[in-house]
């Protein structure tokens, strides 16, 4: 008896993990005046979204290494999309400020709250959500990581049907 219920715990637990959330609906305004909408893009593209503001340091250290894959991997399926959430009176001005001198490649866009909700609260910058082409969130990533794990990610991702 003990034994089944545990092999019926560990079933329960391997089908919560496998379980993959849907990426949620959202539009923005990218700083380029374009409308962006979350879903024109599943299903055809991998979608790293990543959440971020210019005053973060490991948001800093991570936004050169997005713009590299960006380049790379853009025509091969990829997508990157931006979600800045600084705020204030003069915060649009700072983020294009920034994405100049950055030379960011992919759209980039201001968050507001509605979008941080639906994303679950963002509680820590970077906070990047990874997207296969179903546009299901395979990964969830809070804090820095270099542009190499985001690759072998991507790779992975692009190679699947």
């Amino acid at each position: 008896m003990r034994k089944l219920i545990t092999i019926s715990l560990l079933s329960l637990i391997a089908c919560a993990q496998t379980k993959k959330e849907r990426v949620p609906s959202f539009t923005l305004k990218t700083l380029d005046g374009e409308i962006f909408n979350i879903v024109d893009h599943v299903g055809e593209k991998v979608i790293i979204i990543n959440f971020w503001a210019t005053w973060c340091p490991p948001c800093r250290a991570e936004i050169p290494g997005f713009v590299k894959l960006f380049e790379k991997y853009r025509d091969k399926g990829l997508l990157i999309v931006g979600i800045s959430l600084d705020r204030g009176s003069n915060a649009e001005s700072i983020v294009r400020n920034f994405i100049k001198e950055y030379k960011v490649n992919y759209p980039a866009m201001m968050g507001n709250e509605e979008v941080v909700k639906k994303f679950g609260g963002i509680t820590a910058i970077p906070t990047t959500f990874i997207l296969d082409k179903k546009g299901e969130i395979v990964r969830k990533i809070i804090g820095y990581r270099d542009e190499i794990y985001f690759e072998n990610i991507i790779k992975e991702l692009l190679t699947r049907g």
